[in-house]
């Protein structure tokens, strides 16, 4: 485990930023603020067990960390985007489009 200079903030062996006494990493808050919108408020009503200066400590580490985290969003709705593209892609689904169902 390796501190880093921001408080409620800690990384692994592999690099990755989690938050101090919880099994949450940082990443996972950044995308609900980011992607879904959620003010801090609203994310600590998404997980109690965060204090606020938690879920502050987390977006902090996104601001000074940005181009680092926001790759791995960007990695992150890419999957999700193949995952959503393989799940229109079942046998029947190609069955009813060769249909001219859907």
């Amino acid at each position: 485990m390796t501190k880093t200079e921001m408080a409620h903030i800690w990384l692994d062996e592999k690099g990755t930023a989690w938050i101090d006494d919880t099994g949450v990493k940082v990443i996972e808050v950044v995308r609900d603020h980011i992607i879904g919108g959620l003010s801090p408020l609203e994310i600590h009503r998404e997980f109690p067990d965060l204090s606020p200066a938690q879920i502050h400590a987390a977006l902090a580490y996104y601001y000074d960390h940005k181009e680092e985290l926001d790759a791995e969003l960007a990695e992150w709705e890419q999957e999700i985007e193949a995952l959503r593209k393989q799940a229109r892609e079942t046998p029947v689904h190609r069955k009813l489009r060769a249909m001219g169902l859907i």
